[in-house]
């Protein structure tokens, strides 16, 4: 592929905003609509778009993930935020939330089930990510 640098430049304005809306879905999932799982497919697209724009290759050499372990990571978040509800005496996945003042944003609730989206929205960049470079990689 040619060096295109008007590409280029548009693919990192656009990988910045989606990402960026990405992380927003992510953090008002709990309480507005978005979640762990839109926001990972947020996430994923925007990957994608850079494996579009720039090669896979130059992709896998910056972003050196190795897929699997994102999914085991994110199952292990996703899952001890059930267990750990459990280990209170309360029934699997129940929610906790307070209220806590930090210096620079103030008022914030802090929830549980963000930890658990977070799990969520690992797993699913995990597992998207990995289907769509493996088909990528196919050479047949």
């Amino acid at each position: 592929m040619k060096n295109n640098v008007s590409l280029h430049t548009m693919t990192r304005i656009a990988v910045f905003i989606i990402l960026s809306f990405a992380i927003y879905l992510l953090l008002a999932g709990h309480n507005n609509p978005g979640g762990g799982f839109i926001g990972a497919l947020m996430t994923a697209s925007a990957v994608v778009l850079l494996y579009i724009s720039f090669d896979l290759k130059t992709i896998k050499n910056v972003l050196e993930f190795y897929f699997p372990y994102f999914i085991g990571t994110g199952l292990i978040i996703a899952i001890g935020t059930g267990i750990s509800s459990m280990i209170f005496g309360y029934p699997f996945l129940t929610q906790f939330f307070t209220h806590a003042h930090l210096p620079i944003l103030g008022d914030v609730e802090l929830t549980t089930a963000l930890v658990f989206d977070i799990g969520v929205y690992i797993v699913v960049v995990g597992v998207t990510l990995l289907i769509i470079t493996t088909i990528a990689e196919d050479d047949v």
